[in-house]
Order: C-alpha cells, then structure tokens, then sequence
C-alpha cells in the first residue's frame, strides 16, 4: 500500500493576518490562552509592548477576530480547535472593535505632524463606521457629516454617540503607539514631541478623549508598541492603563518557546536535515522576567529561517535577516551623547551589564544611564540573563543581535578615524586563515588597516575587549566562519573561537585566538607574553578541544598603534 504524502501547513512568514492564518491553511502557534488571561485581568485597559518583529500585529489581529461582534458566525472556524475556542469567556465577539495604529504620520515638523495625527484618527473612525454599517445606525450620514466638519480628533464623540444609540460597547485597539514618538526622538525634535504630548498636545488630547470614553461606551483598550517612553509623559492625560509587558505570567505571549518552535517545524515541514547552526544561539534567549522559566525565540528570526529553508530546499545561505541592519540604526540614533555611547561600548566589552529595568520614563530620562539600558532592554537589544541582588543582569540575547552590535561599534570607529575597510585583502587574510592554517596575514592586515589609522582618542580607551570587538566584526563580515566570543572551555573562556562556518564546509582551519593589548611604553612584557602562551595552551588540553586536531592556537598581541607579536602553538 502507497504511503500517504503529508500536507503540509504554509509556513505564516509575513502573514499577520490572523483570519487569513486560519482559513488559508497557515500554521498558527496557539496564544489565545492568553486572551482569557488579560480579559480576567481586573483592568480593562492594558498596556503590553514588545520588540519589533515579535508577533505584536498578529496578536491584535487576534484581538479583534476574536472580539468583534461582526465575526460571531465565523467564531467555529476561525477559533474552534485552539484553547480559547474550547474555553471561550463571556466577553467574545460582543464589541465594535476599533484598530488605530499610529505608523508612518509626518513627523518633519509641528504643523505637519498635528495633522496628520488628527487625519489618522478620524481615517480610523471613519474606516470603522464603515466596517459597522450594518451594525450602527444612519452611518452614512454621521460619515457625510464628520467628512464635512473634519472634526480630527473629535471625530471620536461622534463614534461613542453612534455606538451607544446601538447599545453596544467599545473595544480600541492602538497599534504603534510610539512611532511617531520615536521618529521624532530619534530626529532630535523633542521640542515637537513635548508639545504635541504634554499638556494640549494633539497626543495628549487623543488619549483624553478615549480616558473619557471610558465612563460610558469604551469598554476595553489595548495598546502595544516598543518602547514606555510616552507612558510617563501621558501620566495626567491617560492614567488608566495597568503596564502588563513584564510580568511573569506573560512572558511567552509573543514570541516561540522551544516546544512551539519544534512544533512549527514539524508542522510546516521544515527539513531538519538543513539546520546546521545552533537555533537557541542564533535566535533564542529573550526573557523578559527573571523568574520566568522558558526563554522564547523571535518569532520573525526563526520564520525567516524557516523561510529559507523551504524555499531554498537546502542549507541557508542567509541565516541572519537583513532587518536587523534597521536596529543598528535605532542605536546610532541612540547614542549621540557621549554618555550613552560609553555605556553601549562597555556592554559590548563586557557582554552585559547590571541595571533596573524601569517601567516607564520621560523623553528627559533618555539619557540618563539606567533609562538608556532599560530602552535597549525594550527594543531586544538586550534580555535578562540573571537576577542579581534586587536588580537583573542584562545581555545580548543571542548571536544576531551580537552582530547588530559589532556592526555599530565598528562604523563608529570608521567614522571617527576615517579610514575603510579593503574587503577584498580581508578575504584574502581570512582565506589564509582558513586554508593555509596561517594566521599573519590577518594580523598584518588588522594592525595595517586598523589599529594604525586610530585616532589617539580611541587608544585612551583600548583594551583587548575593544581589540576583540573589531576582530569579531571583521570574521564575521567574511561569512567563512561563526566567530564566538568568550568560549566557554573547562580551563577558562577563549577570547575568540573562530567555528568552522555549516555554509563553508571546506575550511580546514578552526582557530583559538588568545588577545593582548599594552600600550607602547609598557613594561613586562615578557612576563605577559609567557602567561598567554600559557593560558592558549591550557585551553588547547580542554576537553571541548584536545582532541581536534584541526584546531589551531595563536596569540595575537598588539603594541600601541604600529606593533604586534603573533605567537602560535603548534
């Protein structure tokens, strides 16, 4: 008897859809338990951001199917095999849901941007009263009359008018809470910002105007976006929201955990033949209390992944999505103070570091430390690694974001000392490194091309971690291998192990590379070249690695700004 061919379901890359995900034969990782969660909260309206590309858009497509008195004859099919569908609350499709998000307004100056958020809310009102025709009452004629009087923001009145003559409640959804806000952070026109959210503010109004909603028709708000910099500044103006984004019991709400992330790729039929990088590594590790107990994956890095996969039908070539170029953007915009750009070098250095996160902080708190490493804990570019004392460790999340990070640290030392990067004789270094088992080459390269051309102003604050940061950008630029830093081995961490690429089979060479920097002028020197060679060699008799023989061990020392010493271990 012929076997039966598996059908397999279309892997949602791209797709935040939550009706088309359903009924267009799409995997869907079930996360409707937690509708029932934030509906039996005792505060109706919530406040819940996460990271960019972690699933925020289908989760409040999910909201409004599931809530939206519209898609009451469609509740079986869209819901009927997940939880919530077996265990559904009283409150399901009994609201006009209604879908602000606030993306893409004019951002270039005061003016510009007051209208364009007023015309974004009554487009919505409108677009809504649209969608509700058959629901509300004489809608055609409240849409001639707010299109005749233009009424912006006011344009909400009239929908609580509408809906309460139809005696049904409110349900509003806000999408992108804070982009404008961080366009306009970002552009350094704070003073527009300040304007249109304290007090009289366009902003400030909007949200005013929905806190009186709630005395009568708006039952239920949900607001999502990436980062609490707007909750302090709204603080007189909408102080109704309970910030729900880290407590404990919602840690796995957006994002993939282990067990949905095998599901997924059993599901969607994802070869597991071509996965030859270690996922937790690449795309794992975000947690967002530090008692919760499973770390989720981004759920756009792995789809995009798995997206390859699929389509390629072999090994990847592209592991690491390119979107992620758009974050490095974000911390350049970032660090325009000094302070702010001390703080990030010495999280790259160190791989970390020691904070309180803060659950909400004023535009004037952005520059202020603890304020600037709990922004970056919202964006993803750092995640709990750790409880310590009454505060959390913070670390990178995995080895994309690293890359996010290596890329800035060395762009901006390419700025300030003005000099590029000749890729071809990188190549060319590396190749050697790889082939030959012959590291000069590389190390005449970087001492050449790199150290020489800094500027005294970056030597005052080098150290073998600086050194390390900019090695670790350039062999990852080369694709030949998967640089790691700070290996973990049984006689120590290695500074840098550089991993045999899964993309690049041929390479003969891996390589431990153990780091010295000392200025010119330093004495005893000896003393420290005897004590790498030493811990290089300890390394090289771990048990990760005594027994490969095609790992090479070399120690690279750098002397000021001309000089360097390559030693290597046999």
């Amino acid at each position: 008897m012929d076997m039966v061919e598996k059908i397999f379901k279309k892997l949602p890359y791209g797709n935040s859809n939550f009706e088309s995900i359903r009924t267009e034969n799409y995997a869907y990782v079930d996360k409707t338990c937690y509708v029932e969660m934030l509906e039996n909260e005792s505060n109706k309206y919530q406040f819940f951001i996460r990271p960019r590309k972690f699933g925020k858009s289908l989760f409040l497509s999910l909201l409004t199917n599931y809530y939206d008195i519209r898609k009451t004859a469609k509740f079986e099919r869209l819901f009927g095999d997940l939880y919530i569908g077996q265990n559904p609350t009283p409150r399901r499709n009994s609201y006009a849901v209604i879908n602000f998000n606030f993306s893409g307004l004019g951002t270039s100056g005061k003016d510009e941007f007051k209208k364009s958020f007023s015309d974004r809310v009554q487009e919505t009102v409108l677009a809504s009263l649209a969608n509700y025709s058959g629901v509300f009452p004489e809608t055609d004629t409240q849409i001639q009359r707010i299109i005749n009087e233009k009424p912006g923001i006011g344009a909400l009145y009239a929908l609580y008018g509408i809906t309460e003559q139809a005696n049904i409640k409110l349900f509003v959804i806000i999408d992108e809470y804070d982009h404008f806000a961080n366009d306009l952070i970002a552009m350094g026109v704070n003073d527009v910002y300040k304007e249109m959210v304290q007090a009289n503010g366009t902003v400030r109004d909007f949200y005013e105007t929905l806190k009186i909603g709630t005395s009568s028709i708006l039952d239920r708000i949900f607001i999502t976006g990436i980062s609490p910099v707007m909750i302090d500044d709204l603080t007189s103006g909408f102080n109704i929201a309970a910030n729900l984004t880290i407590e404990e019991q919602y840690n796995n709400m957006m994002g993939f955990t282990h067990r949905e992330v095998d599901w997924l790729m059993d599901v969607t039929g994802v070869n597991r033949d071509f996965i030859t990088v270690d996922m937790e590594w690449y795309y794992n590790g975000y947690l967002f209390h530090k008692n919760a107990t499973d770390r989720v994956y981004n759920p756009s890095m792995m789809l995009y992944f798995f997206n390859r996969i699929i389509r390629e039908r072999k090994v990847p070539e592209k592991i690491i999505d390119d979107n992620l170029k758009t974050d490095y953007g974000r911390l350049r915009r970032l660090t325009r103070n000094e302070a702010n750009r001390e703080t990030l070098l010495q999280i790259v250095k160190d791989g970390g570091i020691v904070a309180e996160v803060q659950t909400k902080f004023s535009i004037d708190n952005l520059y202020d430390d603890d304020y600037f490493v709990s922004l970056l804990f919202y964006m993803g570019l750092l995640t709990i690694e750790k409880p310590v004392m009454a505060k959390v460790r913070l670390c990178i999340p995995n080895y994309s974001i690293r890359t996010v990070f290596w890329e800035y640290i060395m762009k901006e030392v390419q700025t300030v000392s003005n000099f590029s990067i000749n890729t071809a004789e990188l190549d060319r270094s590396i190749t050697a490194l790889a082939l030959d088992g012959q590291a000069r080459p590389f190390v005449e390269y970087i001492s050449r091309n790199i150290f020489n051309r800094l500027s005294n102003r970056d030597l005052r604050q080098f150290d073998e971690k600086y050194i390390k940061i900019m090695l670790l950008h350039c062999l990852f630029q080369s694709k030949v291998y998967v640089p790691v830093s700070e290996l973990e081995t049984s006689n120590g961490y290695v500074d840098i192990f550089l991993r045999r690429s899964p993309l690049v089979p041929e390479v003969k060479y891996e390589w431990l590379f153990e780091l010295k920097y000392f200025k010119a002028s330093e004495k005893a020197l000896d003393a420290h070249r005897l004590d790498a060679q030493k811990q290089l060699s300890d390394y090289g008799r771990s048990e990760q690695m005594k027994d490969d023989r095609d790992v090479k061990k070399a120690v690279i020392i750098f002397i000021g700004k001309n000089k360097y010493e390559l030693f290597e271990d046999k």
